[in-house]
């Protein structure tokens, strides 16, 4: 039951009635009409700007007409009163009867309470971390995985058919060199001094046991082959090896993918796959023999200064064309791009989203233009930029890590705080803005600390229960019909916590279609603090406490408000990948 979507059509049947508007109804389009929670609670429940909108397209003053609306919207049974604000604001006041009602829906549904059709069905493929295959996942990667993970759980939430995706980068010139580096580290365990790791190569320590593992199953053989003999083998093991530590990684992040996606695949048989999507483009007329003049600034590795085939992607958004074959006759990294761009298409998705660090800026025009010729304009392409994380601890910078050699990682960073912690954290703060990682802060209980806070509460609303059992040992509270009770809940203040999970369906629609998974994060984080503060009410006043040990049919129907404060927190910290415990310690 999304409560501003109900009154959204109450009000636009309202409408319908009143006379001025009736008149004109071919003039007025009720597009541009929103209901939503008033900016100042205390002004009612729901506000709308019908008025406003209505107005001049009905040529009468927006005051006028807002208080014409008013009078007709005061017949409707669940308004206890209605208001006109400023220069025509209308603010609805609800029934505590339609509170309650809400409430019975919300027990009713459970942590299914706030699903959403919105979505339609609609095939996306949410593509995120993809990190390239060689070594263990760092700090960037994380927030990344989590938002993109967070995402694809709230789209699909939201009515979405969604499929959680990672890219293998494992056809590029950087898995020569993670095949080069883990080969001086078999080299090593084959009892060879190697001395310091040359420039180039990967210095980590995470190398040591494929080099290990190498030399056990060969031996000293791939030690007398030529280059081009040892090469592929020790690429197939090396990458092998370093997915299954990203792998491990990411279930210890609480990340599971759909899908896993071989750039080699993409390469293979001759690049068939490759040259079938630039043929497709070449149909379409987006392909073009011809020369670019040299990029202002750092010149890219793809730029030649001779004829190429190039994606005329200047005709679909984007700054420049793009290479797609070399003068030499071998393809692009953007060549992959598209071809990769072409198979989800193929696969059936209507939406893809690819979340990436801040560092791809520059890619999100190609992509979008890649997406607009592939598929005529009918697919939809979004790109999220996550910007940096810093590491801190009481307030200093943390050192980089021994096992990785430059940088700290992900699991390092996981062990010490907890998966929760970090999944939590990585979603408190918009996507597109740096953030602070704290290893103080994150672990400290208090308001301060988010996932806390809000896992606490949800750990509050079960010790209401276990309060429930001891004070009523002869009632069996798990088979309580705690929907047939919410006739007794009256108070403002419980009222008010209602209306808090009344905004739980339009937050998770609102967020699924901006693509924000921080959202449902800040949304659990005011509903907790609501929580919290009406516990603390009955600490003051023991007549507002959840169980009252000598009002029975009050405590079942406070249980029943209890039940849905935890169902909603257990949904959307199920969104955000994060555990809702029962209790904490």
């Amino acid at each position: 039951m999304n409560l501003f979507a109900d009154f959204e059509n109450r009000i636009k049947n309202t409408l319908e009635t009143i006379d001025i508007i009736k008149e004109k109804r071919g003039e007025v389009d009720f597009g541009r009409l929103t209901v939503e929670p008033p900016r100042d609670a205390s002004h009612g429940d729901v506000a709308t700007n019908a008025a406003m909108v209505l107005a001049k397209p009905l040529g009468t003053n927006p005051r006028a007409l807002a208080d014409i609306i008013a009078e007709a919207l005061k017949a409707d049974a669940d308004v206890s009163e209605v208001s006109v604000a400023g220069p025509g604001f209308i603010n609805i006041r609800l029934s505590t009867a339609y509170w309650q009602r809400l409430l019975s829906t919300v027990i009713a549904e459970g942590v299914n309470y706030g699903k959403s059709a919105i979505g339609g069905g609609r095939k996306a493929n949410v593509e995120y971390v993809s990190a390239n295959p060689t070594g263990p996942m760092h700090v960037g990667h994380c927030r990344g995985a989590v938002v993109g993970d967070a995402l694809a759980n709230l789209m699909q939430f939201a009515g979405y058919d969604v499929t959680k995706e990672y890219y293998i980068n494992d056809a590029g010139g950087q898995i020569e060199v993670l095949a080069r580096s883990v080969f001086l580290r078999y080299r090593e365990a084959l009892g060879e001094d190697i001395g310091d790791i040359p420039a180039g190569l990967y210095p980590g320590d995470y190398l040591v046991p494929v080099g290990k593992a190498l030399a056990d199953e060969y031996g000293p053989r791939l030690h007398t082959m030529p280059d081009e003999e040892w090469l592929p083998i020790v690429k197939d093991k090396a990458v092998d090896a370093m997915m299954v530590m990203i792998r491990e990684d990411l279930e210890a992040l609480n990340v599971h993918h759909d899908v896993f996606f071989s750039e080699r695949t993409l390469h293979a048989n001759g690049a068939q796959r490759i040259r079938q999507a630039i043929n497709d483009l070449t149909f379409k007329g987006h392909v073009y023999k011809g020369t670019l003049p040299p990029p202002k600034g750092q010149l890219p590795e793809d730029w030649e200064d001779r004829e190429q085939t190039l994606f005329r992607s200047t005709e679909v958004g984007d700054d420049i064309d793009r290479p797609l074959i070399k003068s030499d006759g071998s393809y692009t990294y953007f060549a992959a791009d598209v071809a990769y761009f072409k198979d989800k298409f193929d696969r059936g998705y209507d939406e893809m989203i690819y979340v990436l660090g801040a560092d791809h800026g520059g890619y999100v025009k190609r992509l979008d233009a890649v997406a607009r010729a592939v598929s005529d304009g009918k697919a939809k392409l979004t790109v999220l930029l996550c910007q940096l994380v810093k590491l801190f601890r009481d307030g200093e910078p943390v050192k980089m890590s021994k096992r990785s050699g430059d940088f700290v990682t992900l699991r390092e960073v996981v062990d010490e705080v907890g998966r929760d912690s970090v999944r939590f954290m990585m979603l408190y703060r918009k996507s597109s803005e740096p953030l602070d990682f704290d290893f103080a802060k994150v672990t400290e209980q208090s308001k301060d600390n988010p996932v806390f806070y809000v896992q606490y509460a949800h750990a509050r609303c079960m010790s209401v229960f276990r309060q429930a059992r001891d004070a009523f040992p002869d009632m069996d509270v798990d088979s309580l019909d705690l929907k047939g009770s919410v006739g007794d809940i009256t108070d403002p203040n419980e009222l008010q916590l209602i209306a808090k999970l009344a905004e739980y369906p339009r937050l998770v629609e609102a967020a699924a279609q901006a693509q924000e998974p921080h959202r449902v994060a800040f949304y659990l984080y005011d509903l907790a603090s609501s929580f919290h503060a009406h516990w603390n009410k009955g600490k003051e006043s023991p007549d507002l406490r959840f169980v009252n040990d000598k009002n029975r049919q009050l405590s079942v129907a406070r249980l029943g408000l209890v039940h849905a404060v935890a169902s909603v927190l257990k949904s959307g910290l199920a969104i955000t990948g994060t555990a809702a415990p029962d209790e904490m310690r």
